[in-house]
């Protein structure tokens, strides 16, 4: 399966500077799994999107981070997942358990953003975003990148670009 929407969100967030080549993936929830870019795919230009089926696991090529994806849609209600690396996010992580926004977007759609623990593409690190993603739709993996949820992949595309400015006001904040 192709998909314009994930080339499309895919686009944006290389853009926006909200990852770089080939880092981050993206999944959207169908009948009996999901279906996630490959490991290794450039996400403005994903290519054939792998299937992960709630009962025989992953198709040969899913993301590696394919069982965050996973624990997220057990936790949650939610119908699309963006991984991404924003930078200013990344940092914030080491900053403690949550990364707490003050500007008015961020407060208002993201109060208290937790942060996640654990190596990438890990079970641990999947079991503890899964578990702190049913205290927000945004989860700051330590280090490596954000995974939000939402109804849709431009949803959770906005969730990401959220979280980035109000880590890029957190830190400008600190500079005065």
């Amino acid at each position: 399966m192709q998909s314009p929407e994930f080339e499309r969100i895919g686009k944006r967030l290389i853009r926006e500077g909200l990852l770089s080549g080939n880092f981050g993936n993206m999944s959207v929830r169908s009948e009996n799994g999901y279906f996630i870019t490959a490991g290794g795919s450039f996400l403005d230009n994903p290519g054939e999107l792998a299937f992960v089926s709630t009962t025989k696991g992953p198709a040969p090529g899913a993301s590696s981070e394919y069982r965050v994806h996973q624990r997220i849609y057990e936790a949650t209600d939610g119908m699309a997942i963006v991984h991404a690396h924003p930078p200013f996010a990344v940092a914030a992580s080491f900053g403690g358990d949550a990364v707490v926004p003050i500007d008015s977007e961020g407060k208002m759609f993201l109060p208290s953003i937790p942060v996640a623990d654990g190596e990438p593409g890990t079970e641990a690190l999947a079991e503890d975003v899964g578990e702190k993603s049913r205290l927000s739709p945004v989860v700051i993996a330590r280090g490596h990148g954000t995974f939000a949820y939402a109804p849709s992949l431009e949803k959770a595309y906005l969730l990401t670009a959220i979280t980035e400015h109000a880590a890029k006001v957190l830190y400008y904040r600190r500079s005065f």
